[in-house]
């Protein structure tokens, strides 16, 4: 086992009716004027935003609201909320929604507390953040794990790129989680956020080197609950229990519990991919990473055969039956597959709905080699041109 700092500073305030607490949170956490920022008209028609806000005003809170974020949230709507929030002299910044809205929370904050620079400079990596207001979420919908990560992602609609920038310091102050919020999601969004979920988890599995098994323990059952209640909501979406299972794996498979000890961060190339691909074609995260995953995963499995060895097995349930350990692999990568379909969700990028072509292939690739510097991997160490070829196999 590596050496590693676990860092998790946010307050989880769980169970049903908790966003009737979010005014005393905030009052707890030193905020006096409050952007409440949220997403579509689903929030305001449930009347949730209103017994936020009623919450907030309850505790002599000041509250501005901005909504109108979507998924892959965009970086004019970010701009939207500074100018907002300097208007109003805002000091804390309340997200209700999934991880759309927190990012551009996040991003929010970001700005606010560094005004003489431009954002989006984080996102492009050409400087670090100097600080951020505080953020907290109202979470209503299980996928992201932004509620508890250090990671936010927006897109730059101008230029189609989707960046993603990490630093503790933006970690929520709390999260709240009511599971009976996610009820009402469509089946699609809760799969695709079901398979987020486990890929933020997968991620960090599939790195090489050290003995991990008290964090492999822990990563692989969260990813077979996520997958044994992934298919109970795919059923009977109003089951609470199911909800709250996923909603609790969703914020642990992000917060960095499922790496700790590991040789480094994590693989990430899958998400990497699927960014380009996000901003391109503006396709569902969770789906998009399902689309790529299993073309990444025949791609590399040969470098990090130890590990899917152990996934296809341990996650998967594969029979071992005789077979070689590239069989196990290959059993276990195609199990998955079986997995995602059993869900409504794509294993490449027709079942998907795009067919880029070979230049947009090229224009991805060339945009995923940029947001990493030329190169990205831990199962296996790989650059521009395999980025090409993994999107070219995924088709």
């Amino acid at each position: 086992m590596f050496n590693f700092n676990y860092y998790t500073p946010t307050e989880v305030v769980f169970g049903r009716d908790t966003e009737l607490k979010a005014g005393k949170m905030v009052k707890k956490y030193g905020g006096t004027s409050v952007l409440l920022h949220y997403g579509g008209k689903s929030a305001v028609k449930s009347g949730l935003i209103d017994r936020v806000k009623k919450s907030l005003e309850d505790e002599g809170l000041k509250v501005c609201m901005l909504g109108g974020v979507v998924p892959n949230p965009h970086l004019g709507k970010v701009r939207e909320g500074v100018e907002l929030a300097k208007a109003n002299g805002v000091d804390f910044i309340l997200a209700v929604g999934g991880g759309s809205v927190i990012d551009s929370s996040k991003a929010i904050a970001y700005a606010l507390a560094d005004p003489d620079h431009d954002v989006w400079e984080l996102f492009a990596h050409t400087r670090s953040a100097n600080g951020c207001l505080p953020v907290a979420s109202v979470l209503t919908i299980a996928a992201a794990g932004s509620e508890m990560s250090a990671s936010c992602v927006i897109t730059n609609e101008e230029t189609g790129e989707k960046r993603a920038y990490d630093d503790d310091i933006v970690r929520p102050k709390f999260a709240i989680m009511d599971p009976a919020l996610t009820v009402t999601l469509p089946d699609y969004q809760t799969q695709a956020g079901c398979t987020d979920i486990m890929m933020h988890t997968m991620e960090r599995y599939f790195n090489q080197g050290g003995t991990l098994e008290l964090t492999d323990e822990i990563a692989e059952g969260l990813l077979r609950t996520v997958m044994k209640y992934a298919k109970i909501l795919h059923g009977d979406p109003a089951d609470y229990d199911a909800r709250a299972e996923v909603m609790w794996a969703g914020s642990l498979a992000h917060n960095d519990l499922t790496g700790c000890g590991a040789a480094s961060g994590g693989d990430w190339t899958s998400h990497m991919l699927e960014h380009e691909m996000g901003g391109m074609f503006d396709v569902t995260h969770g789906a998009g990473l399902a689309a790529i995953w299993p073309s990444w995963a025949r791609y590399v499995y040969k470098n990090c055969m130890d590990r899917f060895v152990k996934f296809a097995i341990n996650v998967m349930g594969v029979d071992i039956g005789g077979r070689t350990d590239e069989g196990i692999c290959e059993a276990g990568i195609a199990a998955m597959e079986d997995f995602y379909r059993s869900i409504g969700m794509p294993t490449n990028m027709k079942e998907l709905g795009i067919d880029p072509t070979d230049e947009q292939i090229k224009a991805m690739a060339a945009g995923a080699a940029r947001a990493c510097g030329g190169s990205r991997g831990t199962a296996k160490l790989l650059f521009e041109e395999d980025f090409v070829k993994i999107y070219q196999n995924a088709r």
